[in-house]
């Protein structure tokens, strides 16, 4: 971030009188709501920090460290005194203060915009840490950030910074944030959309190697055949062979090749007798392994086209949400056949199948809330509420996982959501369900409802 832009940000910030909320919204972004409806985000990604406007960023996760817990304590609801650059250098200072029934209290809320020293510390008065969003020690840096010490001030760099000035300084908060999502959305377009299509080449390629039902009952006689062939020849086997050349039962000669790690001819024609019953077995499920295979290739499509037609990187990182799951954790493992989001805090489950359907139908609780498309066939999903009211943003986003996951259509598609208690299983993942209400998705361009 240039300095002169800072300066330009600064000047256009002091026109706020109050912070109405402050949270993050992803692992290094800050969203700031002043004066009730003025949204500003604040992105403290090392080496490329940036304060941006946007129409609506989707929230990852609810986060709960003992930074945001202070950040939110501090400076939730809280006036604003004074918002300057410290030094005329690459470090903001927003002084706030808070009026409770016992004491006021100062908060300095300081954003340095230093390279890959980049952070937001929350300070007292006296210039102690509070709390930061990065906790530097002395070995990373002469100036160390830690709760409870004095924060030093910042050795101010050696040179005259140019100036840039700005027509607009709202628009180029607007244009900062399209201009970094366009690169950012095609580089992690390009990143998920090739990890997927590895995936997807692999299960392609082991479902064309399947074969037929008809090819493995063929081998099933041939093996039988040569099981038989080797017990009505037991006296022309020796132990040491790992062949042998027959006349079978067409009367026809046959070389009949096995391991030779096998001591004996009964060894030698049960091995033959074990691999037709596999055969014979695996062509009795060969259907369950061609719907299985089928299932997991036609969700990795609508995955990649999901990400082909995301809007913004907050729609993709949704998709990829951090790993939660312990080892031998069984109340929060699921089957290959569930894949599980997070909303803003909130748990999303996708049936991929219909077998993922039909368990997302048994293990829901009569509270979570079911979505599917309205009059088609569709994924299930389950939003898992704890009891409490699910916010209409985090509805939308579910529905639209629905729709992505179910549909390679663009247009305008209704999804129908209601309590589980109110779905009534008929037979599989077939339902019928009466009291709803409905929310329209939009998918392949951008939804502006």
């Amino acid at each position: 971030m240039k300095l002169s832009h800072l300066r330009q940000i600064v000047s256009y910030l002091q026109s706020f009188q109050k912070i109405s909320a402050i949270y993050r919204v992803d692992d290094n972004l800050i969203k700031i709501v002043f004066d009730r409806d003025d949204t500003i985000y604040f992105s403290l990604q090392k080496s490329n920090a940036k304060i941006f406007k946007c129409d609506s960023y989707k929230r990852n996760k609810v986060y709960q460290a003992p930074f945001d817990v202070v950040l939110s304590k501090l400076c939730n609801r809280a006036d604003i005194e004074k918002i300057s650059l410290v030094n005329d250098d690459k470090v903001m200072q927003i002084v706030l203060s808070q009026n409770s029934s016992y004491k006021a209290s100062q908060t300095i809320l300081q954003f340095e915009f230093t390279g890959k020293h980049t952070n937001i510390i929350l300070l007292d008065s006296q210039n102690t840490v509070l709390e930061a969003l990065r906790h530097i020690d002395a070995d990373a840096s002469y100036r160390v950030v830690k709760v409870g010490e004095i924060l030093e001030p910042l050795v101010k760099a050696p040179f005259v910074a140019k100036e840039f000035v700005l027509d607009n300084v709202e628009s180029f908060l607007f244009e900062t944030y399209h201009d970094e999502q366009a690169t950012q959305l095609q580089t992690l377009k390009k990143q998920k959309i090739v990890q997927l299509k590895k995936k997807l080449k692999k299960f392609q390629k082991l479902y064309n190697e399947l074969g037929n039902v008809d090819t493995l009952l063929d081998e099933v006689v041939t093996l039988q055949n040569r099981g038989n062939l080797v017990l009505a020849n037991l006296y022309a086997i020796k132990p040491y062979m790992n062949s042998v050349e027959l006349y079978n039962f067409e009367g026809e000669l046959e070389v009949i090749r096995f391991p030779d790690n096998l001591r004996s001819v009964n060894e030698i024609s049960q091995y033959f007798f074990k691999r037709a019953k596999k055969s014979k077995q695996r062509a009795k499920n060969l259907h369950f392994e061609y719907d299985s295979l089928g299932e997991k290739v036609s969700y990795l499509e609508h995955f990649i086209n999901t990400i082909d037609e995301a809007c913004d990187v907050s729609e993709i990182r949704l998709l990829f949400p951090a790993k939660k799951q312990k080892k031998n954790d069984k109340k929060n493992s699921f089957s290959e056949s569930i894949e599980l989001f997070w909303i803003e805090g909130y748990k999303v489950m996708l049936g991929k199948s219909e077998r993922g359907n039909i368990e997302l139908l048994k293990t829901a609780r009569a509270r979570d809330v079911w979505l599917h498309l309205q009059g088609r066939p569709s994924a299930h999903v389950i939003i898992v509420t704890d009891k409490q009211n699910v916010p209409m943003p985090i509805i939308e986003g579910a529905a639209k996982i629905c729709v992505d996951f179910s549909l390679f259509d663009k247009g305008d598609f209704l999804v129908d959501y209601t309590p589980r208690r109110e779905v009534k299983i008929q037979e599989g993942a077939n339902v019928l369900y009466n009291k709803y209400k409905t929310v329209q998705i939009t998918k392949g361009r951008k939804n502006d409802s």
